[in-house]
């Protein structure tokens, strides 16, 4: 009997979006962070560089930030924003070229990190298929009713998104290290901070209603302005150099994040494992932005002792809690599982904490121990990566577990 191709039509994993989504996603994290943690050792010991044609940092950004994150979120978005709109599922005839370009344009990215050439081409192609794809989020997060807060809030956030990878783009057709900077900082302050912190300004305080006895939802509209405000000011700033006055709205930003996961009561949450990560990932938003603005405080005095230390408070402490807590509770509820964290995926969580610990610690460790710092970090992040693929990708192969469509 022949049996039929993971790429067939009709295939489970393209019974839903975020289910090619997420394992694009988790595979592109998996050869990322192994080429990083490549690159790390090479600085650690004698071993030769990878020899990419970027600086190497750049090419973790662009591959991290451009390229793993933002199937997670076209995944999530393409799968939650209907609902939040009240419209049905959006059809695999509107998204699945687009993540078919996704897929094709970053193997080629990442093949232009050695043969340049490769990499216009690449990213040429993610952005055909990014604007393909916030074409169809258009559609959904654009009306009138219910209230689209949310879902264009999200929307704003990939077109910044757009911007990121059109920078880069300019920059490998010859442009100069500015259209770096600004795919630098589009990336993270225009589109993955404001898609996040979009979604849990939304669904922390839905989902802990639900858990928690006599909860009182606290979602302020102002909050979010002000965050994506703060957010859109960072990034700007960053792009003309003037990051010693980023403080400016790093400050308020982190305190009413602060304010925020208190009020949302994260002690409370964490009866629930998977409700509980969620809030203990938000908590490291107003660690990242207290940092970054005690970052831009100093920097006026002439100290950088922080080095990357808000960022990676940032991106591996509150994108990466996030992401694991999130994309395994959509796994496990749409595939009809019940939504419970069992203990590999609350040791995973735990460990990931540890890792973020330690980045931190290698950003301010002295020259002689931050490779070594850096080296242990890098990989214990990939081995929570790998481990959570084996566990969660044989998912997106296989059919509902409760018999159900998606």
């Amino acid at each position: 009997m022949a049996v039929s191709s993971p790429l067939a039509a009709g295939h489970p994993l393209f019974f839903a979006p975020h289910r090619a989504m997420f394992l694009s996603g988790t595979v592109m994290l998996v050869v990322v962070f192994f080429l990083w943690a490549v690159e790390i050792a090479a600085r650690a010991t004698i071993l030769p560089s990878l020899g990419w044609v970027l600086p190497p940092g750049w090419a973790h950004v662009l591959l991290t930030v451009g390229g793993a994150f933002p199937f997670f979120v076209f995944g999530f978005l393409m799968t939650a924003m209907p609902r939040w709109q009240g419209m049905g599922e959006i059809a695999a005839s509107r998204w699945l070229v687009s993540w078919r370009l996704l897929a094709l344009g970053w193997a080629a990215a990442i093949a232009g990190l050695w043969f340049g050439p490769l990499l216009a081409v690449g990213l040429a192609i993610v952005l055909y298929g990014w604007m393909r794809l916030a074409a169809v989020l258009w559609t959904v997060a654009f009306r009138s009713r219910p209230d689209p807060l949310h879902a264009r809030a999200a929307w704003w956030g990939v077109a910044g998104g757009g911007l990121s990878i059109f920078a880069w783009l300019v920059f490998a057709l010859g442009g100069g290290a500015g259209w770096a900077r600004v795919g630098i900082e589009a990336g993270v302050w225009w589109f993955l901070l404001p898609v996040f912190f979009s979604v849990c300004h939304r669904m922390v305080p839905f989902f802990s209603s639900n858990i928690i006895p006599g909860y009182v939802i606290v979602r302020p509209r102002w909050a979010l302005w002000l965050m994506l405000g703060a957010s859109f000011v960072h990034g700007a700033l960053g792009m003309v150099e003037l990051d010693g006055w980023r403080w400016v709205v790093d400050l308020p930003a982190g305190l009413v994040a602060l304010w925020l996961g208190i009020r949302w009561r994260p002690v409370a949450a964490q009866r629930v494992r998977l409700l509980g990560m969620l809030h203990i990932g938000f908590a490291w938003l107003s660690i990242a932005l207290l940092l970054c603005a005690a970052q831009a405080v100093a920097s006026q005095f002439g100290w950088h002792g922080l080095g990357l230390a808000p960022l990676h408070a940032l991106g591996l402490g509150f994108f990466g809690s996030i992401w694991l807590g999130m994309v395994s509770r959509v796994t496990l509820g749409h595939s009809g599982r019940p939504l419970a964290a069992d203990r590999l995926t609350w040791s995973l969580f735990l460990a990931l904490q540890a890792v973020v610990l330690l980045r931190i610690l290698a950003d301010v460790a002295p020259a002689v121990l931050s490779p070594l710092l850096m080296l242990a970090a890098v990989v214990g992040w990939l081995s929570i990566l790998v481990v959570w693929a084996l566990r969660y990708l044989p998912i997106y192969l296989r059919p509902r577990a409760d018999g159900r469509p998606g």
